[in-house]
């Protein structure tokens, strides 16, 4: 009966007839998990356990195993599947072109449910339009860091233009700390170095957005940390 029932759901999925609802997508997911039972009622029992499909998805690996029915191949696989998601381009993406104003309401949404400090670097043309990002993230989970080569790196795989930088304080202001104006400094000088613009540095807290550039910092980062300085040059 499980079989038949299981071919019927995915004969929609195939025949694009749409319409599915939230415990339907749930227990198809569940097919390839838990192969001969009913996934039906598991998919019930997660969406009466979070209250919606959004907040499954959200869910921590720990929060499913505390779901009956629910073991570690299951907890990881619904974990890997919103990891998946988390990771592809947004459809409310960042701006085409950087504007620091329209840069930081953006990353406002973007970071919104992030629970752990993550940093993003996103790499611009000639004509201020954002080519890549990258993050990067820390097993501290409550801090985040970027090796000076890897930033490196990054720079000499996308030949950018320009740089901006992006991390969150989940549970913090977005006040730069010390530590922040230090990470600033080392990445003005690493872009110096690389011939690169070193746009602005964004920080996202609990009350907002926090922009170097907008803050008039930037260019004194950009006078006291570059490299015509650094080797006696006018530093302009």
């Amino acid at each position: 009966m499980h079989e038949g029932h299981r071919k019927r759901m995915l004969e929609r999925v195939r025949s694009n007839q749409g319409g599915l609802q939230d415990h339907e997508l749930l227990e198809i997911l569940l097919f390839n998990t838990i192969p001969r039972k009913n996934t039906n009622p598991l998919a019930h029992t997660l969406l009466a356990s979070f209250g919606s499909l959004d907040a499954v998805m959200k869910a921590s690996y720990e929060q499913l195993l505390e779901v009956q029915g629910i073991g570690e191949t299951t907890a990881a696989y619904l974990s890997c599947i919103a990891e998946l998601y988390r990771r592809l381009p947004e459809k409310n993406g960042p701006p085409k072109i950087f504007r620091a104003k329209e840069f930081c309401a953006y990353l406002v949404e973007h970071f919104r449910n992030e629970k752990d400090e993550v940093i993003e670097i996103y790499c611009l043309d000639a004509k201020d339009s954002i080519r890549f990002m990258k993050r990067f993230t820390d097993d501290k989970k409550s801090s985040a860091s970027v090796r000076p080569e890897i930033v490196n790196a990054v720079i000499h795989a996308h030949k950018p233009k320009a740089l901006v930088v992006a991390h969150n304080h989940p549970n913090a202001a977005c006040k730069p700390s010390f530590e922040d104006d230090r990470f600033t400094a080392k990445l003005q000088m690493l872009c110096s170095m690389s011939n690169v613009k070193f746009y602005d540095h964004a920080i996202v807290g609990t009350d907002g957005c926090y922009s170097y550039y907008m803050a008039g910092k930037m260019e004194e980062f950009q006078r006291n940390y570059n490299i015509e300085k650094l080797t006696g040059g006018s530093g302009e």
